[in-house]
């Protein structure tokens, strides 16, 4: 996808003195009393605000937080705390600035003039009227304060709202910040023109979330690896029982479409051959490893089998390309985690491309500590879940258009 990057920008020259206007992902959890209990997010923003700093610009940064009321700020709203944290991690004082849509348009907002070699954080963007419904009033308003805008938030990219679309229609320059040109690469790398086998792990609960995924991989994968509730629901299309496991009896019909599409391209779908099933949903729950043929009428699968997941590993080491979204089983508990670690240290060791994302695929990678392994972890849920859709995300295609104009 060709877009204009804002490392292009920064290396020629063009950053330094000019209005950078950044659309980061700072939406970071908090506990009750407002503290930041995990800042990931923030810490993958920084290299953007330090790119453009050191290229001479003046630098405003803003972020949604929650879900606030547009037009109604509530301190629990605000940004303050991402500002005092975002301040420790550049090392200088971080003004957050409220009320920055002024209706002058320029960047000397709430009586805060920014300089080149200055950062401010604009409160939170979704406290703006209209900025989820992408209003053009409030676009061509955000517009007006930047010379350069930014967008460095993939896990906003599926939505066109005010900071993420409308902006990027009426700024002078519109690019992609090195986080979401990052994602770009990797996708392009995984799904565009992938290295061959292409291997894809979709797992959850339901097949009902991910049918649209999986039919859309169903045509380019050359294996198509199911797991948790979803293998479950193909374990029924493939004429097994699973006794009281969780599936969706009536999408068997469609699992079996992408079974057979699979099929007529000589692609396949790995049905398991052994599980591990217990009676009840419990960490303490008595695992047992049985045949897929074997499972009882009251039987729980909670993962898949040694057997099954030595197979997959193998084929998995094999492979070109990984795309990886979603655990295999309830790795959660100690006694259902052995395939999601067996198939996360597979794509530890496979000299495969790998991309990885959502937020169970996330956890699963930091409790096995393969981060350094995984060729490219995602920071967008949401997102990450629409790409692999076959979507075309409407932050991608602003800033391809902007870029082809």
């Amino acid at each position: 996808m060709n877009v204009i990057r804002f490392s292009d920008l920064c290396a020629n020259g063009q950053a330094a003195g000019q209005r950078v206007f950044i659309r980061a992902d700072l939406n970071v959890p908090q506990a009750d009393d407002g503290s930041i209990t995990e800042d990931t997010r923030i810490r993958a923003s920084v290299p953007c605000i330090q790119m453009a700093l050191a290229a001479g610009a003046a630098v405003m940064v803003t972020s949604h937080l929650g879900r606030p009321t547009e037009g109604e700020f509530k301190p629990e709203d605000s940004l303050a705390p991402v500002a005092k944290r975002l301040g420790e991690l550049l090392g200088r004082e971080v003004p957050l600035i409220a009320n920055w849509v002024g209706s002058e348009g320029n960047a000397s907002v709430a009586g805060v003039t920014v300089a080149p070699g200055q950062v401010v954080l604009l409160e939170n963007c979704r406290v703006n009227k209209g900025e989820k419904k992408n209003d053009e009033a409030l676009a061509r308003k955000m517009a007006k304060l930047c010379d350069i805008y930014v967008n460095d938030a993939f896990g906003t990219a599926h939505r066109a709202e005010g900071t993420t679309y409308g902006i990027a229609q009426f700024a002078p320059i519109a690019c992609a910040g090195p986080l979401l040109a990052a994602e770009i690469d990797a996708i392009t790398q995984a799904l565009t023109n992938p290295k061959r086998p292409l291997v894809a792990i979709v797992a959850g609960s339901k097949v009902s979330t991910k049918l649209t995924i999986l039919k859309s991989l169903s045509k380019n994968v050359d294996q198509l690896i199911v797991g948790g509730g979803i293998a479950n629901t193909f374990m029924l299309a493939a004429g097994l029982k699973i006794g009281k496991s969780l599936a969706e009896a009536d999408l068997v019909t469609e699992a079996q479409a992408v079974i057979e599409a699979m099929k007529a391209r000589g692609a396949e779908v790995p049905i398991p051959t052994d599980v591990v099933v217990a009676k009840t949903f419990a960490a303490d729950a008595v695992a047992t490893v049985k045949k897929a043929t074997d499972v009882a009428d009251d039987d729980m699968i909670l993962d898949i089998g040694p057997e099954t997941a030595a197979q997959l590993a193998a084929q998995l080491k094999q492979a070109g390309t990984i795309v990886w979204n979603g655990p295999v089983g309830v790795f959660e508990f100690a006694a259902f985690e052995n395939g999601t670690q067996v198939i996360a240290q597979a794509i530890a060791e496979s000299s495969a491309f790998s991309i990885a994302g959502g937020g169970d695929t996330l956890a699963a990678i930091a409790k096995y500590g393969i981060e350094e392994q995984v060729g490219y972890i995602s920071t967008g849920g949401g997102a990450f879940l629409e790409i692999l859709e076959g979507k075309t995300l409407p932050a991608f295609e602003i800033l391809a258009k902007r870029a082809a104009d």
